[in-house]
């Protein structure tokens, strides 16, 4: 993967990768946060919330990991849609040689998704954070 990303094996495993990014940056992250339910009753969690201490700016972020093709690639427009009625902003962070490349297209053309290799220059500018080269 570009950027030195680490090979993903799944979603738990691509948590624990944005929170130690998130610590590299010095932003604060609550993982597995409970927020609301969704439309069928079943209670809402984001996977990652990240807050800049500095001010106060919100992020919440969905992993999702796939090692080779299955259903993991089937269910993220659903969960772009869900990010809509969170009450902050959102984005999708994925990982993994099972998504088709029609589907990483479709991802990164919604606004809402960025590859794990993507994600550090990414949240430098969504939080305000010296840029690197």
């Amino acid at each position: 993967m570009a950027g030195g990303a680490k090979a993903v094996s799944n979603s738990r495993q691509l948590v624990k990768l944005v929170r130690s990014l998130a610590r590299k940056l010095k932003l604060e992250a609550k993982v597995e946060y409970k927020v609301g339910r969704r439309l069928w009753g079943a209670g809402r969690r984001i996977d990652v919330v990240l807050r800049n201490p500095r001010d106060g700016k919100i992020l919440g972020i969905e992993c999702k990991a796939q090692r080779k093709s299955g259903t993991t690639e089937e269910k993220i427009p659903t969960t772009i849609q869900d990010i809509n009625a969170w009450p902050i902003n959102g984005i999708v962070v994925f990982s993994g040689l099972g998504f088709t490349e029609n589907m990483k297209s479709f991802l990164i053309s919604t606004g809402k998704a960025v590859e794990f290799s993507d994600l550090e220059p990414w949240l430098r500018l969504y939080f305000g954070l010296p840029l690197t080269d």
